[in-house]
């Protein structure tokens, strides 16, 4: 069977794979930001709607959502661990590649740092939020702890909406843009070129997790989060950035 040959395994099937999960996992996380986040805002004082959509609704969708982020990081290292998937990046062939490797290089670094959230920031504080609802509605007293939990989960949940238009331009991009665009690319400007990126990646990264002046909503640096609508402004200024510098750094 032709599929299960090694290269159609490795490069048309797991492919395939991966972005059939990763349209689970980037979908679901879209719908959270855009659809569930704001309509639980808009219930008010219905607490006890609130709390049944959390147990009902929420936590089948978290479900889904985080094993789909695993899914689609499995799926990613098959793909780029095959032996001569990152030749170029070590000037071994063409340099018409290197765009590539620094695309590739970026986009997988801001989608490790995604799932990194998924389970280490926004699950572990939504199991929080989840058990005060259920506990809620069995007649117990609120957990004081839920609020604060629910707030780190969602700083992280919109830092990843905010990656995600970048991480999948990279991803898209690495073959059908970067690949071949940028004939004239050099490896050192290429390993600039993700340097950068990673840096500011990695400070939006500690701003969303409160580490450059806390969590509270008085903290002016978390205006990217405070709304769905700023962390699409913020996505959009944060890819304008990156492939404006790619374009002055790989010409």
């Amino acid at each position: 069977m032709e599929l299960f040959s090694g290269d159609y395994f490795l490069n048309f099937f797991m492919r395939y794979l991966h972005v059939l999960v990763g349209i689970a996992w980037i979908g679901l996380l879209y719908y959270f930001n855009l659809v569930q986040v704001p309509a639980l805002a808009s219930y008010g004082d219905e607490a006890k709607a609130r709390n049944l959509t959390l147990d009902k609704l929420a936590r089948r969708a978290l479900w889904w959502f985080r094993w789909a982020a695993i899914a689609t990081l499995g799926t990613g290292i098959l793909i780029t661990g095959q032996p001569d998937y990152w030749s170029n990046f070590y000037g071994k062939l063409s340099t018409a590649g290197i765009g590539h490797d620094a695309a590739i290089t970026v986009g997988m670094i801001y989608a490790i740092t995604m799932a990194a959230n998924v389970w280490m920031v926004i699950w572990k504080n939504q199991k929080v939020v989840l058990a005060n609802a259920v506990n809620v509605l069995g007649g117990g007293q609120a957990d004081p702890n839920a609020a604060a939990a629910g707030r780190r989960a969602l700083l992280a949940s919109r830092q990843n909406l905010i990656f995600s238009v970048s991480m999948l331009w990279f991803m898209v991009g690495s073959a059908h843009f970067y690949g071949s665009a940028y004939g004239n690319a050099t490896t050192q400007s290429a390993v600039n070129y993700t340097i950068i990126a990673v840096v500011v990646g990695a400070i939006l990264q500690l701003n969303a997790l409160g580490k450059l002046g806390g969590t509270a909503a008085t903290n002016k640096l978390l205006w990217p989060y405070e709304s769905h609508k700023n962390a699409m402004i913020t996505s959009g200024i944060l890819w304008l950035f990156l492939w404006l510098l790619s374009e002055f750094m790989f010409a």
